[in-house]
């Protein structure tokens, strides 16, 4: 008898390992102290790259749990449903260690243009990953 590890109808759970690793990591970058942060020069600071990176980072992150249920060839619906659950997920997942950062994590603070950063790359992902699995795809067909 074969062990079911199917997570999302039918989409192993061996293919949300990237999601999953990425996650932990997001996790201990956020946790990391602020005296053990690497300074950044007055360039980064004046074109916000600090924003850059909370959006990528935030970015991948959903990427990496969107794309295996896209893969599967679940259909529209249900794909778009679990990817706006992502990007939700990913949204107060920002929120937290926002919150984690403030009140835990030395040297730290909470930033709401840092939180908005991180909705922006979940959403992002979001829109990414639904225009190539499924509106690119409707254009070839014509």
């Amino acid at each position: 008898m074969q062990k079911n590890t199917s997570l999302f109808m039918g989409v192993s759970i061996k293919k949300f390992i990237p999601g999953i690793a990425w996650f932990f990591v997001v996790l201990i970058l956020i946790c990391t102290p602020g005296p053990d942060l690497p300074e950044v020069g007055d360039w980064f600071g004046q074109i916000s790259f600090d924003k850059v990176v909370h959006c990528g980072i935030f970015g991948l992150l959903a990427l990496l749990f969107m794309w295996p249920v896209a893969k599967a060839g679940i259909d529209q619906p249900r794909c778009t449903q679990w990817f706006l659950k992502v990007a939700l997920a990913t949204a107060v997942f920002g929120l937290m260690t926002e919150l984690i950062q403030k009140y835990f994590i030395e040297g730290r603070s909470f930033s709401l243009l840092d939180c908005l950063a991180d909705i922006v790359g979940g959403f992002g992902a979001f829109a990414v990953t639904y225009w190539y699995f499924f509106k690119r795809k409707a254009k070839k067909a014509y």
